[in-house]
């Protein structure tokens, strides 16, 4: 799709007109003309009106950019399939809500359809008034791109998309992006003594991989690296300790959704040049009961010597990022931010409308965390994380135990994690990470969460 402000919009197949500001070159059909009159006079209170005959869309401009997205997501389902180009009319503010709105909610996962030619949305022009800028104009395809890559793994079936693959696909996107990307391989593990990583693995017949992403501006503003960790279970039974299926299993392809978070930030950040040295640590394998599969009741010897006893192999997330944050102190980051669809604690505490934060991190890294995500509508809610938690993860017979009470999982889960990372720590446990249905812009699957939350954040620090 190509976005441009070249000429055009007065005979553009379909036209959005954002509030009522300055003159319109625009034809009303006469039956219309009162409806557009009104609107343009403010009489007209709702947001988005209906189509007026085939060519013209109506958005009230509303101080508020989430409802500018949520327009233009409206406006993109009530288009007609064969619309080829739009042009949208507007000031720069509104125009970009709406267009991010308009955009992400164009996304489609068609691969696996026979005829998925015939399901493919294809619009292939859009038009802006001259004067947006064209920085703005490249940063809105950029956090487009990125966000339709996230989602495509998430999306992606364990019939493809193995820790291996996976690997493969973080790896091209060197390809338009100045980042390096560096995959060790299970011998390397081995070597490495990644315990927690290779406890999860043993039930697999697929070998894990444990990625490294690193970009780095020759103008970056940090002389410490910002590590990013994302979980990269490709898929999740629970192991031994078997999920059932309906509502559960079902869906767990999702559960890297936080290593393409964590990846599809980076290559955000790579595109839009931010000034900045940011890495990324992907470690990556699926979880399942057969061959060796680690069991209840083993103990592990994890990467930086910890000792954890296994109550769950179901906890197995929090398993592999351990190792992964623990790694984390081979760069003596300034911030280490970890990324995972960790917990169903989060999901019953805050359903799909936040990502639940929590960390030993600075206040102020935290108010950026918060900010950013107001901004872009990721919101977050901070989590307390008080030594209490940790208490109940503390072992007999090990350093830890890999599962907390009955309550407050998410939390438990964060002060676990906590044991293995040496610098300033924010964890998010991204429970929006697959949508069972679309939320305006948010399609159904993978919703691609937190990549502009972390993006946002980045843009500030």
């Amino acid at each position: 799709m190509k976005l441009d402000t070249k000429g055009g919009l007065d005979s553009a197949a379909h036209r959005v007109i954002i509030g009522a500001e300055g003159n319109i070159p625009v034809s009303v059909p006469k039956d219309d003309q009162k409806r557009f009159d009104d609107f343009l006079q403010g009489k007209e209170d709702v947001r988005v009106l209906s189509k007026l005959k085939t060519s013209l869309s109506l958005v009230k401009r509303v101080d508020d950019e989430e409802k500018m997205r949520v327009a233009g997501a409206k406006i993109r389902a009530s288009l007609p399939k064969e619309a080829r180009e739009l042009a949208v009319y507007g000031k720069q503010e509104d125009v970009y809500s709406f267009l991010e709105g308009f955009l992400l909610s164009a996304y489609q996962f068609n691969k696996y359809f026979g005829n998925k030619e015939e399901r493919d949305y294809k619009l292939d022009h859009l038009l802006v008034e001259d004067g947006f800028e064209e920085a703005a104009m490249e940063e809105l395809l950029n956090v487009t791109k990125a966000v339709y890559w996230t989602r495509d793994m998430v999306n992606e079936p364990v019939s493809f998309l193995n820790a291996e693959q996976l690997a493969e696909e973080v790896n091209a996107l060197s390809n338009d992006a100045d980042i390096t990307v560096t995959t060790l391989e299970k011998a390397q593990i081995e070597a490495l003594k990644m315990g927690g990583l290779l406890a999860v693995n043993k039930g697999s017949i697929d070998p894990p991989t444990f990625t490294i992403v690193e970009y780095k501006s020759k103008e970056a503003k940090n002389s410490r690296p910002i590590v990013l960790v994302g979980k990269g279970v490709v898929y999740d039974t629970g192991g031994l300790s078997l999920k059932p299926t309906p509502n559960s299993m079902d869906l767990m392809k999702c559960d890297m959704g936080g290593a393409a978070c964590v990846a599809g930030t980076i290559y955000l950040a790579a595109l839009q040049q931010l000034p900045l040295h940011i890495i990324a640590l992907i470690p990556a394998t699926d979880n399942r009961p057969g061959l060796n599969a680690y069991a209840p009741g083993d103990v592990i010897t994890m990467f930086n010597g910890k000792t954890v006893e296994v109550l769950n192999t179901d906890a197995e997330g929090r398993m592999i990022l351990a190792d992964a944050l623990s790694y984390s102190a081979k760069y003596d980051p300034e911030l280490v931010i970890d990324a995972a669809t960790l917990t169903g604690a989060a999901v019953r505490a805050v359903g799909v409308h936040a990502t639940c934060i929590m960390g030993n991190a600075d206040e102020a890294y935290f108010e950026k965390l918060t900010t950013a995500g107001n901004e872009c509508y990721e919101r977050t809610v901070r989590f307390p994380f008080w030594d209490e938690y940790g208490e109940e993860m503390k072992s007999p017979i090990a350093d830890l135990k890999n599962l907390g009470g009955p309550s407050a999982g998410m939390i438990t889960a964060g002060k676990f994690l906590e044991n293995f990372v040496e610098a300033p720590f924010i964890h998010l446990d991204l429970s929006a990470a697959w949508m069972d249905k679309q939320d305006a812009y948010r399609t159904r699957g993978g919703s691609g969460i937190g990549v502009r939350l972390l993006y946002n954040f980045l843009k500030t620090y």
